[in-house]
């Protein structure tokens, strides 16, 4: 058997271990969401979105509490009524989502990203971990304040609860995860189709314009609906009397939720495959 002679005085160098580039990709994704004025305009907007149309509505419900009928006074659900602002502001997360990955193929960076780093699904994964951990904090809290706002204002008429009422902190956690999540299936809509206003359309006609058809079908179909993207997602931020599906029955709440995050996990997926196998 040959035997390989080192020559003498030669240095012998043992190869570094190669170094998990996680946290980098990550830090990379961080900076790129933190420097776009996008981020801020429309977190800006979510926020505004969930204080001050909470806020308003509030106060327009307090101001004609007198004309409001016994049997409406029965079922009002203060928590959900304070977070009413939501369903603006999740219009503002969803573009933000189709904006996160959108503005790079947009711009050409994108190439740039991969020729950084070939581990597309790693940069997908890391684009989805840094935006959902930002949209969670940034909602929660704004979900929060309108909610002790709301409350303020409704303590006018005696109607206000606190964060210990039941169902309330479920309620105020549970739309900053869905919000949250609904940020997660906008970026999958982006990865798959790429352009900004396609994606955004597609947000908006599943969130929004699905449930809207789906309620015109005939009441023999109506147990699909609770099974739709937004209706399954905002069973967990229902609290009892206020309901976005007027006849269906709702799925239980983590039950809803828990669908939710199906369907975003399977845009996700869908997203992988199509970056992986499609040219930058």
């Amino acid at each position: 058997m040959a035997v390989t002679q080192i020559p003498l005085g030669s240095v012998v160098t043992t190869p570094k271990p190669t170094r998990w580039i996680g946290s980098d990709i990550v830090r990379s994704e961080w900076t790129k969401l933190r420097t776009v004025r996008s981020t801020y305009w429309t977190l800006f907007a979510a926020v505004v979105a969930m204080v001050g149309l909470s806020a308003i509505l509030c106060a327009i419900y307090v101001a004609q509490y007198a004309n409001v009928s016994a049997s409406d006074r029965r079922t009002f659900d203060p928590v959900s009524f304070s977070l009413t602002g939501s369903f603006l502001a999740q219009l503002a997360i969803g573009v933000l989502g189709v904006l996160v990955i959108t503005n790079e193929y947009g711009s050409g960076m994108i190439r740039a990203t991969f020729a950084a780093t070939p581990q597309r699904l790693s940069v997908l994964a890391a684009k989805a971990s840094v935006f959902a951990g930002v949209t969670l904090v940034v909602t929660t809290a704004a979900c929060l304040v309108a909610f002790l706002v709301g409350q303020m204002i409704l303590s006018a008429k005696g109607i206000g609860v606190t964060l210990g009422a039941p169902g309330a902190l479920r309620t105020v956690v549970g739309t900053g995860l869905y919000l949250a999540v609904l940020g997660l299936l906008a970026l999958g809509l982006g990865t798959i189709i790429r352009k900004t206003a396609g994606a955004i359309a597609a947000v908006f006609g599943l969130i929004f314009v699905l449930p809207a058809v789906a309620s015109l079908l005939p009441s023999s179909m109506n147990s699909i609906q609770k099974f739709l993207p937004s209706n399954a997602g905002q069973a967990l931020i229902e609290n009892g009397a206020r309901h976005s599906t007027s006849t269906a029955a709702q799925l239980s709440p983590w039950a809803g939720f828990g669908v939710f995050c199906l369907y975003a996990a399977i845009t996700l997926a869908i997203a992988g495959t199509t970056l992986v196998r499609r040219d930058a």
